[in-house]
């Protein structure tokens, strides 16, 4: 058998080809272009590759055009973690040497010789991963906008805190177009306290605010005249200034977030898999589509539901030594996964009567509340591994049976 490793880096690539004695073939340093990518398949063609035996292809990355380029035709890629590569690169010498070539080597030996523990990139249909950028790229979005609205914050309570306590009673306030509509037309306490009647009412209808307009804008006001403390004027002139800055980026921030959740919303339901996830309490498009996103649509991926859970991180690990042995919860897991599960196990609560029995009996048997939703997520997302494997929707009878008849 015939193994491939390419060292990537940004502008060039190295390729070792060894055999299975560990005999080195070829080695090669190919562009990343058009050009290096031809010469990348001959040369794998030259040692045998074709539609009917792929040569495995070990890399230190799962993306990019040249892992699109080697995932094409059913070849196994395997996209190993570079500070494993680095561990492996020690069993080879401790001098602690280290160039291109050798790492590509490096690279080859891994799959020579522990393919078996590695698991290859999944074979994900191209419609699942439109998911995938879609969804974290809004996830990122809204990181970056709560990021910002917490800089807008801050700000604030430097200089204009009667500005927080006007928007203090609407949730996530500084996200929401009428506050930064009202910031925009008011930078300064000076400002905001010569604010009329009409001016606030103007400011909340082009925020698209239509009901409630007259009750908010006398509410406003009156907050924005009460007494607080104040930096001198100069000072407020300048932090004005800064706060109209830090409010562009943070309009841009909520567009972004806001349009990408639609696009991820639209492709989420074209998929296969979304009805049977939407049929689950507690999972909604965006939750859905970052589920879908982190799992995919490749059924071979997990072996069986013990290893999704285990790559959810729900599932708990066992530290055992000598008379040590200690059960906790997974540190090493997919964190986005991981955090989709905390809000599905949440809003499962009110969705479902068996979710919540569930949960108040782990609570009841002494875990705290991250413990109970952690417990949850790790039955349902087996739950959705049985689900998707056999092409089937959720069934609240068939889930928690037990749990149900205890709630009657």
């Amino acid at each position: 058998m015939i193994y491939c490793g390419i060292d990537w880096a940004e502008s060039h690539h190295d390729v070792a080809v060894i055999n299975d004695a560990g005999e080195l073939l070829a080695k090669r340093r190919i562009t990343d272009d058009t050009e290096g990518y031809k010469i990348l398949r001959d040369l794998l063609a030259d040692y045998g590759d074709g539609p009917d035996d792929p040569i495995p292809v070990c890399i230190e990355t799962n993306r990019g055009l040249l892992v699109a380029q080697l995932n094409q035709g059913g070849r196994k890629v395997y996209a190993i973690n570079p500070m494993a590569a680095s561990r492996y690169r020690d069993r080879h010498g401790v001098s602690r040497k280290k160039s291109d070539p050798g790492d590509a080597l490096v690279l080859a030996n891994i799959l020579r010789t522990d393919m078996h523990v590695h698991r290859p990139i999944p074979a994900d249909t191209p419609q699942a991963r439109a998911v995938t950028v879609l969804a974290r790229a809004q996830q990122d979005a809204q990181w970056n906008r709560q990021q910002m609205s917490n800089q807008v914050r801050s700000l604030l309570r430097e200089y204009y805190p009667a500005a927080l306590d006007a928007f203090a009673t609407w949730t996530n306030p500084l996200t929401r177009p009428e506050a930064r509509e009202i910031l925009r037309i008011a930078p300064t306490p000076a400002r905001g306290a010569k604010l009329t009647i009409a001016q606030l009412r103007a400011a909340l209808a082009r925020a698209g605010r239509s009901r409630g307009i007259e009750a908010a804008a006398e509410r406003i006001k009156g907050v924005l005249r009460g007494e607080y403390a104040h930096q001198p004027p100069e000072v407020e002139d300048a932090m004005g200034a800064q706060l109209l800055g830090l409010l562009r980026q943070l309009d841009a921030a909520c567009i972004a977030a806001d349009e990408l959740a639609g696009q991820a919303e639209t492709v989420f339901r074209e998929h296969p898999d979304s009805k049977i996830m939407l049929s689950f309490p507690g999972i909604g498009p965006q939750l859905g589509a970052r589920i879908l996103a982190e799992i995919g649509d490749d059924r071979s991926r997990f072996s069986d539901a013990r290893a999704l859970k285990a790559y959810a991180g729900s599932a708990p690990v066992t530290r055992a030594s000598g008379k040590k042995h200690h059960v906790g919860r997974r540190m090493v897991k997919n964190d986005r996964l991981n955090h989709a599960g905390y809000l599905w196990s949440f809003a499962a609560l009110n969705a479902s009567e068996g979710a919540n029995a569930h949960y108040r009996a782990r609570r009841e048997r002494g875990d705290w509340h991250a413990a109970g939703l952690r417990h949850l997520f790790n039955r349902m997302v087996g739950q959705l591994f049985h689900c998707l494997q056999r092409g089937e929707v959720f069934e609240e009878h068939e889930a928690f049976p037990s749990s149900l008849r205890d709630a009657a």
